[in-house]
């Protein structure tokens, strides 16, 4: 699949990505990206990030492709078992956090449990040995059972501008080898 023949949903995580994160810049140079927008960046409400990303899938005029970062990846997969079939070709998640951590900060705790059904679309899950926010094994709990395969992106961080992922040129090399797979 090219990006012509999709719609690339850019779903960010909490407090939303800043103009210098990767998925500020993919947006910006993928023509057909735009981003799910939430009523609340800063106070997350599970329901309403989730159905955000329905809205966005429902009016999508081609095949969806989901791009989530952090908190993001978890509002596609509990907005999964709601989208039309067939109506996302594929997700490409990045950084998942583990909400269901005891040192979760409060704001995001709401989001617990973390779906553990497989997904009806191909998938990846990028993930970090040193994300602070989820262990890389328990990264691989999670893709295993969604059916995602996982990529290792080795020790940086949480895959964000502080890590020092603004453009990320390699998983924008990665993410276009996921779209040909599609």
């Amino acid at each position: 699949m090219k990006s012509a023949d999709c719609d690339i949903l850019v779903v960010p995580g909490y407090t939303s990505s800043g103009p210098d994160h990767w998925q500020s810049r993919w947006q910006e140079r993928l023509s057909t990206a735009r981003r799910v927008t939430q009523e609340s960046w800063d106070h997350p409400e599970p329901e309403a990030w989730r159905d955000a990303v329905i809205a966005a899938v429902q009016a999508a005029t081609r095949p969806a492709v989901l791009v989530a970062h952090s908190l993001g990846v978890i509002a596609c997969v509990q907005a999964a078992p709601y989208l039309p079939k067939g109506s996302v070709a594929g997700a490409f998640l990045v950084a998942l956090p583990d909400v269901e951590r005891p040192d979760t900060p409060a704001p995001l705790r709401s989001f617990a449990p973390i779906p553990r059904e497989p997904l009806a679309f191909p998938s990846v899950l990028v993930t970090s040995r040193t994300d602070p926010y989820t262990a890389y094994d328990r990264a691989g709990e999670f893709a295993a059972a969604w059916g995602a395969e996982l990529v290792d992106a080795g020790e940086s961080g949480h895959l964000n501008v502080e890590s020092g992922h603004g453009p990320w040129p390699e998983g924008l090399m990665r993410f276009a080898g996921f779209l040909r797979a599609l």
